[in-house]
C-alpha cells in the first residue's frame, strides 16, 4: 500500500507542477485561460491573503493542488468556499482529492467558519462519486450572468 498524500500550502518552486495542474484543471472544465491569468493566480496563490492553495504530494511529487478563500455571507459573518480541486490523472484514487478536502476543511475549522462548500459540474460523475460519499448535495443549479465590458 503507498502512503498517504502528504498536503501543504503551495510554495514557489511548487510553480511550474501547479501550472500543469491548473491547466489539467482548466482544460476539464473547458475554460480558456491566458498566460497573463495563470500568472496572476499563481501571485494571488502566493500572497495568500486571499485566495489560498495547498498542494497534495505523492512519493515528493505535486498530484494536486486545492484553491479556496473565505468570505462572509448574509447569514454568517465567514464561510469557506473551495473554488478549484484538481488531481493529476494518473494519482486518481489514491486519496488526494479527499485529503485536499480535508485540509481545507481543517483550515475552515481553525478559521472559525460557518461552513465549507465547492461546486462541479453535474456530468463529473468521478468526483460526484467521491463527493457523495462525505459531503450533501442540496441541489443547487449554478447561474452565471454574462458581464460584458
Amino acid at each position: 500500500m503507498s502512503a498517504a498524500p502528504i498536503v501543504a500550502p503551495l510554495r514557489p518552486a511548487d510553480r511550474d507542477d501547479w501550472q500543469r495542474l491548473a491547466e489539467g484543471y482548466k482544460a476539464f472544465y473547458a475554460t480558456p485561460t491566458t498566460p497573463a491569468e495563470y500568472n496572476a493566480a499563481w501571485q494571488r496563490l502566493m500572497d495568500g491573503d486571499i485566495v489560498h492553495g495547498l498542494g497534495a504530494r505523492l512519493d515528493g511529487r505535486l498530484v494536486g493542488i486545492g484553491h479556496y478563500l473565505f468570505h462572509a455571507s448574509t447569514w454568517a459573518d465567514r464561510v469557506c468556499y473551495l473554488q478549484d480541486l484538481f488531481t493529476d490523472e494518473a494519482a486518481r484514487g489514491r486519496g488526494v482529492a479527499r485529503a485536499l478536502i480535508e485540509a481545507v476543511a481543517d483550515d475552515t475549522r481553525a478559521r472559525g467558519a460557518a461552513r465549507l462548500y465547492w461546486l462541479t459540474q453535474s456530468h463529473n460523475a468521478t468526483a460526484r462519486a467521491l463527493y457523495d460519499r462525505f459531503a450533501e448535495h442540496r441541489g443547487f443549479i449554478r447561474y452565471d450572468h454574462r458581464l460584458d465590458h
